[in-house]
């Protein structure tokens, strides 16, 4: 069971890690990989609607997407945004990533080789993933702005949507431990962490959310 402590600190833990952008158009949309299909049919969403006038999805698998996936995250995207009717033409598909930072280097690389000039990114993940990949972006692509989007979605609405709520709050702790530790890795640029925030991720520790925990390391894991 989840108390209800734990619920309302993951709330507030999920309103922080989203950016809460204005949407606006922009170069070209890239979408994040993972074991969200509502990643690939937000991006058709906001091309359909004008935002961007090419996807670039990335994406390898990792061990929760390796039986759903198996042809890689990108590729079911591509898949996936081409059922929706999005033109092949308007899709390119970077494989190979295995965290975020290559999410956002391979995709970078991409589009250099492409010769798709980009001032701006329309970045789209999973809503708790929107201030990390921001953040990533920031430090590895800094000259270009960055808007972030994800699935309009609350917390418990997700949370029923997954399945499994406990997976979605340890998920919620993972990503925010990375905020805190990876701007001194060099990872992604740092970001101010309210206390309220840092209270609540402490007290989900200690109650056991922590799955997605990394212990030290010098290496960035997705």
């Amino acid at each position: 069971m989840i108390s209800e402590q734990s619920w309302a600190d993951a709330q507030v833990l999920w309103d922080y890690h989203q950016m809460h952008h204005e949407l606006r158009p922009c170069s070209v949309a890239i979408g994040l990989g993972s074991h969200d299909l509502g990643v690939a049919d937000t991006a058709v969403d906001l091309y359909t609607r004008g935002l961007a006038p090419l996807i670039v999805f990335t994406g390898a698998t990792s061990p929760t997407t390796r039986e759903r996936m198996p042809r890689g995250e990108a590729v079911h995207y591509r898949e996936r945004a081409l059922e929706l009717g999005v033109p092949s033409s308007a899709v390119l598909v970077e494989p190979n990533a295995r965290n975020t930072g290559e999410n956002i280097r391979f995709s970078r690389m991409l589009l250099d080789e492409a010769g798709v000039s980009v001032t701006s990114v329309l970045l789209i993940s999973k809503p708790y993933e929107e201030r990390r990949a921001y953040a990533t972006a920031r430090k590895l692509w800094p000259e270009t702005e960055v808007v972030s989007a994800s699935p309009s979605m609350m917390f418990d609405e997700y949370a029923e949507h997954i399945g499994d709520a406990c997976l979605v709050i340890d998920m919620l702790v993972g990503a925010l431990q990375r905020l805190l530790i990876y701007p001194t890795r060099g990872f992604m640029i740092g970001q101010s962490v309210p206390d309220e925030v840092r209270a609540g991720y402490e007290r989900l520790c200690s109650a056991g959310f922590t799955s997605r925990i990394r212990q030290n390391s010098g290496q960035q894991i997705e």
